[in-house]
């Protein structure tokens, strides 16, 4: 792989403020599994807090199952900003769209992205993880909306 390819994916392309609350979200959740464990600990915490034990842990689950499949099955590296970044790159643009696609039960267009992100043998189950994900993040942001909570591009950062 050329530096040039691997660089490409951190581009930056926006800024998190421009995104909806699903996409932002997303990226902001794959910024904190990918920083370290007592990160991945807290969103347990989220989303134990607003879903219940049960599903807590399986909304957990099946996100950590998603990040580890674009991780270890990725067509080449998944690049990211820091989590405190206002912008956004490439590969994280192609993730929020992903999630975004999935949480609107847009399956065709969800597969498609997924296969740009991870082995084809493994996009039918990049898919599902994503539209579990990301309807729990319509949600979470739909709870937030409806609670006042400012939850926007502008407040995650």
């Amino acid at each position: 792989m050329r530096p040039s390819q691997i660089s490409r994916g951190g581009a930056p392309v926006g800024f998190l403020s421009e995104l909806d609350p699903i996409e932002s979200t997303a990226i902001t959740y794959l910024r904190l599994w990918c920083q370290s464990l007592e990160a991945q600990t807290a969103i347990a915490r989220d989303f134990e807090i607003v879903f219940g034990q049960a599903r807590g842990k399986e909304l957990t689950d099946s996100f950590e199952t998603l990040c580890k499949l674009c991780v270890e099955n990725g067509r080449r590296p998944l690049m990211r900003h820091g989590l405190d970044c206002k912008c956004f790159g490439a590969d994280e643009s192609c993730f929020a769209n992903f999630i975004g696609y999935a949480s609107e039960g847009a399956r065709e267009d969800a597969l498609m992205i997924a296969m740009t992100i991870v082995q084809p043998e493994k996009a039918h189950i990049l898919a599902a993880l994503a539209e579990d994900f990301g309807l729990a993040l319509r949600d979470i942001t739909s709870k937030c909306h409806l609670s006042d909570y400012p939850l926007d591009g502008r407040t995650l950062h």
